[in-house]
């Protein structure tokens, strides 16, 4: 059997992991458009601040590792085309220009997302950069030691935003954020933790521009961006950072498979497509959400390496449904680390989820442990006031105790109620948390407020 695999990311990289272990007699064909597998986009802020030194080491594999197990890596090899019924895909290779086709039993498609630009005038400028793939992180790292770059824009204050905003500020920039949201992080947390993360922003001497729109950039005549013109402002910019989310990479795949109404690629339960072995994971597919059981778009790593595996379990006897996930996702912003999952009020519209929530906070430790070492936690427990069923959680703390949003997403994917959580059995040692779990302080108050 002769399979190919599309893209070296993390679905990518989990299929052909999967297929080493289960189809160790497969032809394996791994193939990447860019000349570097498997760089890894969410470990670029450890290497934008020099926590890790060597951008090559941002990664899962090397062609040389995954040739000496079989698998035959294709780098600088863009597939551009896929034919169905011929089992065919059309081969560009990048290097010397030319194309070609290759066979297959089975095609697992792990095309990903781009990042979304802004369509507004300017946008072609130099120096407007993105937080995505090995040569813009080698590009934004040159930009932190660049002393021609002291005005940073940031466009986008989600996760990639936020990262973007840390490494600079660290890297001695004056940066500003922009997002036509509200709020920071604004489908992420609720307001209770997004205001406290405001002050530790201004603390580091990060501006915010929120519920401001982007209408153009104006360049210099070097064509180089100087200003981020907005709705409400005029910022100046040496450098703009776009993280304003992502969009599927399927535009060449619109007449060949069935697409979403967002353009992500349409799978069943096994990651199937609409053609016959044809299989597809990642960003540009949908998963099931626990909370509610629809499909929706979540672009994690750890869903795309679910599916990865998945696709493959699946490749020959469609009998493992991909298993429904909580969306559960952290980071750090400076001394604070948070973590969310599942449903939260500002996402119970997007979801059409009906939720009740209640709010704690408490110490991390017992009240005699001394205050320099007992940070306060603040937890938000989401559920369905009609039974009970857990939907979803936020935590933050200058502690890191992002670990109990596992707990949550479990209880999630496992139908738990806040009766099941109340009283459940958590470990206590004063050199860790309280008597009570966090978790059973809060479920304990929506059982009241049940009641």
């Amino acid at each position: 059997m002769k399979v190919i695999v599309v893209g070296s990311s993390h679905g990518g990289y989990e299929a052909v992991r999967e297929l080493l272990q289960d189809y160790p007699q497969a032809e394996i064909q791994w193939y990447e458009k860019g000349n570097f597998i498997s760089f890894l986009s969410c470990g670029m802020q450890l290497y934008l601040e020099g926590v890790v030194k060597d951008v090559n080491s941002v990664r899962y594999a090397t062609p040389t590792s995954m040739e000496k197990q079989g698998v035959h890596v294709f780098v600088q090899q863009d597939v551009t085309a896929v034919d169905p019924k011929q089992h065919e895909v059309q081969v560009h290779n990048l290097a010397d220009d030319t194309t070609r086709t290759e066979k297959y039993d089975k095609l697992i498609l792990s095309t990903g997302a781009v990042p979304a630009a802004l369509n507004v005038p300017g946008k072609d400028l130099d120096n407007i950069y993105f937080m995505r793939g090995r040569d813009w992180a080698i590009k934004l790292k040159k930009a932190t030691v660049d002393p021609a770059i002291q005005q940073v824009v940031i466009v986008g204050s989600g996760y990639i935003g936020m990262e973007a905003a840390e490494a600079f500020a660290k890297a001695g920039k004056q940066v500003t954020v922009l997002d036509i949201m509200p709020r920071i992080l604004n489908t992420y947390l609720d307001q209770e933790f997004t205001e406290v993360l405001d002050h530790t922003l201004a603390q580091h001497q990060i501006k915010l521009g929120l519920g401001e729109t982007v209408q153009k950039f104006v360049g210099n005549d070097h064509n180089q961006v100087q200003k981020v013109v907005t709705d409400k402002k005029t910022y100046p910019a040496d450098l703009v950072i776009e993280a304003t989310g992502v969009k599927p990479n399927t535009n060449w795949l619109a007449n060949t498979l069935e697409l979403n109404a967002d353009h992500t690629i349409k799978i069943d339960a096994y990651q199937r497509t609409s053609a016959p072995d044809v299989f597809a994971v990642g960003d540009a597919t949908h998963v099931q959400f626990a909370p509610t059981g629809k499909e929706v778009p979540i672009a994690l790593a750890t869903n795309s390496r679910r599916q990865g595996r998945y696709a493959v379990k699946n490749l020959t006897n469609a009998n493992q449904p991909t298993p429904a996930v909580s969306g559960s996702s952290a980071l750090s912003v400076f001394e604070y680390h948070f973590a969310a999952t599942g449903v939260k009020e500002a996402t119970a519209a997007k979801f059409q989820a009906k939720i009740a929530s209640v709010y704690v906070e408490d110490t991390y430790r017992p009240a005699f442990v001394p205050e320099s070492q007992n940070a306060k936690v603040q937890f938000k427990l989401s559920y369905n006031p009609d039974n009970g069923q857990i939907m979803g959680a936020q935590i933050m703390s200058r502690a890191d105790v992002t670990a109990d949003i596992n707990v949550i997403s479990l209880a999630i994917q496992q139908h738990l109620t806040v009766n099941d959580l109340a009283y459940a059995d958590f470990f206590f040692q004063p050199g860790y948390d309280r008597p009570w779990n966090i978790i059973n302080v809060a479920a304990q108050k929506a059982q009241a407020q049940l009641k």
